[in-house]
């Protein structure tokens, strides 16, 4: 009898013991999860310029402000094609095999060979000039696929117009421009308009390579009073060499960026890149939040340039700046002021 009342007993406490156990689980909150959700997104840049630098630069920061991170919740697959386009499409065909929830472009060339390998990915475009006439959207309002971006479509007509302000005696412009660069030749086409509304005339010059552009340059500079550059990446990987032939033939030079007048343009109205990179940025983030679709986000075009003037190459010119010395962003060959 005893054996069987302290059986009872310990089956009793057994189940009071569980009973309080589980009223315990029932009444705990569950354990929070403290790890994050790796995104992964893929940027393909063309090549390696200090304008397309600035703006894969921004893409980075962008994304931070927006809450994704490398280290914590953000893995990013970087590739540079450096101009080649054997590169570029093997680049993005391993860039989708990697699953990347988003894929960036930056440069026209890396956006086209993206959109060559997948139409199921989200792409954005990192500056690409004319989305549209490239192919990679039905319209800048509603593209209708798997791209949107930002367009780096820079304000022609305005650098022109800073260009005779600053050489009013100029009466003939000539323009450089690599022949296999869609975003290139879409400018060229804009720059003639502008020359002409401004009773000037117009020389072109296209190069296909790096190679040309020192004698492109040569040329130019016995026929011409300053050299007008569009957005064109063959040509911005080479501005030292450009540089350096104008100087030795004391022709100015316009460019398209901000970089490149740092680098030893005269002036430009332009976008500061890496403000191009934050926004590309930006939309990324919100497509990888689930808030934006590509095919009804519109591609963003910034509305408004700065005007930057290289203050060393104002002097070399003797260029009296006047009022633009108060209202210009005034820099330096290699940095600011």
């Amino acid at each position: 009898m005893k054996n069987k009342g302290l059986i009872a007993t310990v089956i009793g406490l057994v189940i009071i013991l569980a009973g309080f156990a589980i009223f315990e689980g029932m009444n705990k909150e569950p354990e929070k999860k403290t790890a994050e959700t790796v995104k992964s997104v893929g940027i393909l840049q063309f090549v390696s310029h200090p304008a397309l630098d600035q703006i894969t630069e921004g893409i980075k920061e962008g994304l931070k402000k927006e809450g994704f991170e490398e280290g914590k919740n953000l893995k990013i697959n970087f590739q540079n094609g450096q101009a080649d386009q054997s590169k570029l499409d093997t680049m993005s065909q391993q860039l989708v095999q990697d699953k990347s929830d988003v894929l960036i472009g930056v440069a026209t060339p890396a956006a086209q060979a993206l959109a060559n390998t997948t139409d199921k990915l989200p792409i954005l475009l990192g500056a690409v000039t004319d989305p549209l006439g490239a192919g990679l959207v039905k319209s800048n309002e509603k593209p209708g696929g798997n791209i949107t971006g930002v367009s780096d479509q820079p304000p022609v007509a305005a650098q022109i117009k800073l260009a005779h302000e600053l050489l009013p005696e100029a009466k003939k412009v000539g323009i450089l421009y690599s022949s296999l660069e869609a975003n290139s030749k879409f400018q060229v086409a804009q720059a003639e308009a502008a020359v002409t509304n401004l009773g000037l005339t117009a020389e072109k010059k296209a190069v296909s390579s790096t190679n040309e552009i020192a004698q492109a340059v040569q040329v130019l500079a016995q026929s011409v009073d300053f050299i007008y550059i569009p957005l064109d990446n063959t040509v911005a990987s080479a501005m030292e060499t450009v540089v350096s032939e104008a100087d030795k033939n004391n022709v100015p030079i316009i460019p398209s960026v901000d970089t490149m007048v740092q680098q030893g343009g005269l002036a430009t109205v332009g976008i500061n890149q890496k403000e191009l990179g934050i926004q590309t940025g930006k939309m990324a983030a919100a497509i990888l939040k689930g808030e934006a679709e590509p095919a009804t986000t519109p591609v963003y075009t910034f509305t408004d340039g700065d005007t930057i003037i290289n203050t060393d190459q104002a002097k070399r010119f003797n260029i009296d700046l006047g009022d633009k010395a108060d209202t210009a962003t005034l820099v330096t060959t290699g940095g600011e002021e």
